[in-house]
């Protein structure tokens, strides 16, 4: 008896694994290769901005390594860095197309927008602190934490390029006179504006700032090391004066500049301090007669308290209607008192005309919807008129403040009022109003589905983002363009994204390329309310039937709603059916779908709906395991089945086909002639059921009666995930929802081979098969053997880790693929129908995302390998395959960046640089550029002065070290001096360095040559020649270098021994040629000799 037990064992193991051999998939691990197709939200990890003012996009950068960039016309693209790291930079190159990105790891990375890809990197040694862009330009300052300023460029289609400049805090603080800082890192390095990139200023941690003139290569201005009296300009301050403050104890935490031409600079402090610097080389003759300092310097301070938080972000903003230049708001996060509210402050100010006094007319304190993480100011397009402001708060949330709202503050004089944001436009809402159900669907039949859905897109106008939700005005995020790859005449729509949220409403969005646009929105029925409540319930399941363009949605009350999306329907009778009775309505017209039925059998939430025969019948699923069969035409009732022997047990897996049955066996037509298809051949449907404890039902969809007596069931306890039926070569026939019957009768008759019975060759053909998902397991089986009750497996695999989604693809209109969701995040690609394993990667790896429970109710995949997913406010098109697939075609992609808007400002700009001498900044700007971009009458621009300077110079004054090492130089020194006659220069003036030939340059030259040395002797910040009493400390600084006098004799004395060595040596070589200059007159005179006697015929 054991060794009978024994032999069918292992029998039934041979014949498995024989089975297992003849099953051969055809997907290889080169059909794969995983694209994001489409990303839109933002990430909750988002954590710095950048706005670039011309091309108008916005770039957000995340603490995984992540940067979205958002256009408009719902154009936004996700950049991913090998790294997973978070950034702390994050620049635009202004209407370049590329965008500098420096990570926590102090890499440094320009991205090509236009090939959404890394041009160049550059891994920088030190830990950098301070980053800044010369705007218009490709150059680039860097500060660290060693005090090292350093001078970056970008070569276009090149390297990023580390240039010879660089400015060390030791050399700068000699160079300015002052004290070497006790922490020297660089917290600040801003390109001074209006300066053409000739200024810029450099920050220590322990308050030092200097101005530093790159083309001079001299220290204009050092601020922030003396003790002062500081005037007061005090928001809500202690009344008591503070007439000395120690800044040298101070450590700034931010600064900006807040004036247009850099007068001024603001600087935020750890002890949450503001500090008004002003940077201008005059001041008043009041001010230099008396050698008072503290009118250099204001200090604002938010709060009375003792304890103030630091000031971690400040950013300012002109006055656009003040004449003067540092008139404006400044943007605080900080300063205010420990425990207190967060909140972004914003001040009013204003200064006196003699820039003695600062006045604050108004503060706004601005609401958070979150913890803050970033603010970046948007320039207004429209003349410049204005700027917006824009706030990132945790997690992953913007905060627009308009213009207008921002002005109305400078009206409410000495008020402290509260300001409220308006929200930011959000293609695909995901969290309010919150998610509940979506469907990726590839439409059949394309034409007649695609103009009735145009149609209503055109009546209800949603198709743009360029208006506010809920506010007005335009959404200053305009950049991008979209590719459009055929002619609007014939554009026909292949696919759809709908989506159900927790308020009953429904959307539909064209999913055909990269850039979605919205359709149309349903919302919740009205009419159906005030007769049956909880119409209104979260959406549970979404259908659409592309023959019929019909829309079927069931919620979480048991509602199923059916639309009708054929805008030639004229049909407004709504018939609301129950359990008991049957209602007609009328319903008002409107551009939107209509809504033809509403079915309420079960109180029961909806687990999947499906249409069948041809559109003309919806089944539908409840989780209490009961199965409706509705007739979509007649509104009618055809099918209610009792409950399932487990009715805690819900139903996971509904699917309806059809087969055409031919004596106990089921056929294909593909295998079948007209004339066998014509002989008492029968098409017989089947419904699938299957059930969250893994047994699966079988149901005639004739009489709706169960095939078995009692259905199929695994004898382990497991958990159901999903269930597919897999089309096999001989046996299966497709769905009528997959192809419309006209094309299916053609493909059968166009076949003219001769028809042959079954023998036993077709009889090893591989029948079709039905693929059970389980959470722990795969389990395949033959069709025939399910309808036939036999519960032996085909194959069988045992998974490693829990599953919790699945699904198929095709390839060539063949279902070839398996993918498996795991609850670790993992993605798993199997082949079929051998289930072998073909690739293997991990939402982490493609999205940086972290799988979260119950992601998968959210889940859909197309027929050909896209699939569809969201996590929090990001909604993401993941495609599979390697070619075929529109999403991966590059020029589908929406361009980021608009090279022809580039190229005619780029052509302004160099003619407005030749006419600047004669005429100024041409004022014509803004009218040739009005209306450029896209046809928009509303995006003319006003450049700032530095985009219409030329920075050419820049290129040879950083080609070399201001401070080159010492041991360099007196190298260079020691070399040998050749000296040739022409290198003699007798009576001439000493010949000075080249300098750049720049019209201001030269005038700078000459005003600095007008300057006699008395003038030079009273502190360069003054023009006013009067004399004034100079400190021991000023002297030393001005005319020695430190250190005490034993050192500098030394030095001194070493000087004048190698300047009698070069003085030696040039005196010998002036004998050599002295010596070579007498053997030539010589010379010369023999031959002038031998010239003389010669006669005149011998010439």
């Amino acid at each position: 008896m054991f060794a009978k037990k024994l032999l069918q064992k292992a029998t039934k193991l041979h014949n498995l694994h024989h089975h297992h051999q003849n099953l051969r998939g055809s997907l290889t691990q080169e059909d794969l290769d995983f694209q994001i197709a489409v990303h839109y939200g933002i990430p909750s990890t988002a954590s710095v901005l950048a706005f670039d003012p011309i091309q108008r996009l916005l770039a957000i950068g995340t603490l995984d390594g992540r940067i979205k960039v958002i256009g408009g016309d719902n154009i936004e693209g996700l950049l991913i860095s090998p790294k997973q790291l978070p950034f702390k930079y994050l620049e635009f190159l202004s209407n370049k197309g590329f965008l500098i990105s420096i990570s926590n790891d102090n890499d440094i990375q320009v991205w090509n927008l236009e090939d959404r890809s890394v041009a160049s990197s550059l891994q920088w040694s030190s830990n950098i602190t301070s980053f800044s862009l010369i705007h218009g330009s490709f150059f680039m300052y860097v500060g660290d934490e060693h005090g090292l300023m350093s001078v970056l460029k970008y070569e276009e289609d090149a390297e990023l390029l580390m240039l010879p400049y660089h400015i060390s805090a030791k050399s700068l603080t000699e160079a300015a006179g002052s004290s070497f800082p006790d922490h020297w890192t660089v917290v600040g390095v801003l390109h001074q504006p209006c300066s053409s990139g000739n200024r810029v200023l450099i920050a220590y941690e322990s308050g030092l700032i200097i101005l530093w003139d790159v083309f001079e290569a001299q220290v204009v201005v050092v601020r922030g090391d003396n003790v002062l009296e500081l005037k007061n300009g005090v928001v809500d301050s202690p009344n008591h004066s503070q007439p000395e403050h120690n800044l040298e104890e101070k450590e700034i935490t931010a600064l900006c500049w807040a004036s247009s031409n850099g007068s001024i600079l603001a600087v935020g402090y750890i002890d949450g301090d503001i500090m008004f610097w002003k940077t201008s080389t005059t001041t008043s003759s009041k001010t230099r007669k008396s050698g008072a300092s503290n009118n250099n310097v204001v200090r604002v301070q938010l709060s009375s308290a003792e304890r103030k938080l630091p000031v971690i972000v400040l950013h300012w903003s002109a006055n656009s209607k003040s004449q003067n230049d540092s008139d404006g708001q400044l943007f605080v996060y900080g300063g205010d008192e420990i425990g207190s509210d967060e909140v972004l402050t914003v001040l009013s100010l204003e200064w006196s005309p003699g820039m003695e006094t600062l006045r604050c007319v108004a503060r706004a304190e601005l609401t958070l919807t979150g913890s803050f993480a970033d603010m970046s100011l948007l320039p207004n397009p429209i003349n410049n008129l204005g700027t917006d402001l824009l706030v990132l708060t945790n997690p992953g949330h913007l905060q627009f403040f308009s213009h207008e709202s921002l002005t109305a503050l400078t009206s409410e004089h000495d008020k402290r009022i509260t300001l409220n944001s308006i929200e930011c436009p959000v293609l695909i809402p995901t969290l309010d109003p919150i998610l509940t159900a979506a469907n990726l669907t590839s439409l059949v039949a394309t034409e007649n589905t695609s103009k009735f859905l145009l149609e209503i897109a055109t009546n209800m106008k949603v198709n743009s983002t360029s208006k506010f939700m809920g506010g007005s005005g335009n959404w200053p995020v305009s950049g991008g363009i979209v590719q459009q790859l055929s002619s609007p005449e014939g554009y026909v729509i292949q696919r759809i994204y709908i989506t159900g949220y927790m308020d009953g409403s429904v959307k539909i969005w064209d999913a055909t390329s990269s850039v979605l646009s919205m359709l149309c929105v349903i919302r919740e029925m009205k009419d159906v309310e005030v007769k049956v409540k909880g119409s209104t319930a979260p959406v549970s399941e979404l259908n659409f039937c592309s023959l019929t363009s019909g829309l079927a949605v069931g919620n979480q009350l048991g509602f199923i709603r059916v639309y009708n999306l054929n805008s030639s329907s004229k049909d407004t009778t709504l018939h609301i059916i129950t359990a008991i009775k049957q209602e007609v309505h009328k319903q008002a017209e409107n551009g939107g779908p209509k809504c033809s039925a509403c079915f309420h059998l079960l109180d029961s939430p909806v687990q999947a709906l499906q249409y069948m025969d041809h559109g003309a019948k919806l089944a539908v699923a409840h989780e209490c395991g009961r199965v409706a069969v509705l007739d979509v035409k007649l509104f009618s009732v055809l099918f209610l089945s009792d409950s399932l022997p487990n009715p805690r047990s819900p139903v996971i897996s509904m699917m309806w086909k059809s087969f055409l049955h031919n004596d106990g066996y089921v056929k294909s037509p593909k295998d079948l002639g007209s004339k066998d298809l014509n002989k008492n051949k029968t098409v017989e449907s089947l419904m699938f059921i299957f059930t969250k404890d893994a047994k699966l039902y079988l149901f005639g969809c004739d009489d709706y009666r169960m095939i078995n007596s009692k259905p199929m069931q695994l004898k382990k306890e497991t958990t159901a995930i999903s269930m597919h039926v897999i089309e096999g070569s001989t046996s299966m026939v497709e769905s009528v929802d997959q192809k419309e019957s006209k094309q299916l009768t053609k493909d059968v008759l166009s076949r003219n081979e001769p028809h042959s019975p079954v023998d036993q060759k077709e009889s090893k053909q591989l029948d079709s098969l039905v693929l059970l998902c389980l959470k722990d397991a795969l389990r395949l089986y033959r069709l025939k053997s399910v309808i036939q009750g036999n519960e032996q497996t085909l194959c069988k695999v045992k998974l490693a880790k829990p599953c919790c989604w699945s699904t198929t693809f095709k390839k060539d209109e063949k279902t070839c693929g398996l993918v498996l969701l795991y609850q670790s995040g993992e993605l798993e690609i199997r082949s079929l129908p051998d289930l072998e394993v073909m690739k293997v990667t991990s939402l982490m790896s493609i999205l940086r995302w972290s799988f979260k429970p119950n992601m998968e109710r959210t889940m859909s995949c197309t027929e050909t390998g896209q699939i569809s997913m969201i996590n929090g406010s990001e909604v993401a098109f993941i495609s599979l395959l390697n070619g075929g697939d529109d999403f991966r075609v590059l020029e589908s992609l929406p361009s980021l960046h608009d090279k022809v808007l580039a190229a005619a400002i780029e052509a302004v700009i160099s003619s407005s640089q030749k006419q600047r001498k004669k005429q100024g900044t041409p004022g014509a700007i803004v009218n040739i550029l009005k209306g450029f971009k896209g046809g928009k009458a509303k995006n003319g621009i006003n450049f700032p002065a530095d985009f219409l300077s030329s920075f050419s110079n820049l290129d040879k004054i950083f080609s070399k070290n201001p401070f080159p090492d010492p041991v360099e130089s007196i190298t260079d020194d020691q070399e040998d001096v050749e000296l040739d006659i022409d290198d003699i220069e007798i009576d001439e003036e000493p010949v000075s360095m080249p300098m750049p030939t720049t019209s201001s340059h030269s005038k700078q030259n000459e005003e600095t040559g007008k300057k006699s040395d008395r003038e030079r002797l009273f502190d360069g910040d003054n023009s006013d020649a009067t004399p004034r009493l100079r400190t021991r400390e000023e002297i030393i600084a001005t005319y020695r270098k430190a250190g005490d006098a034993s050192s500098v004799a030394s030095q001194a004395r070493n000087k004048l021994l190698e300047r009698q060595e070069k003085l030696e040596r040039i005196s010998r070589r002036a004998q050599d040629l002295n010596n070579e200059a007498e053997d030539f007159a010589s010379l010369a005179n023999e031959l002038v000799k031998a010239m003389e006697r010669r006669k005149w015929w011998q010439i």
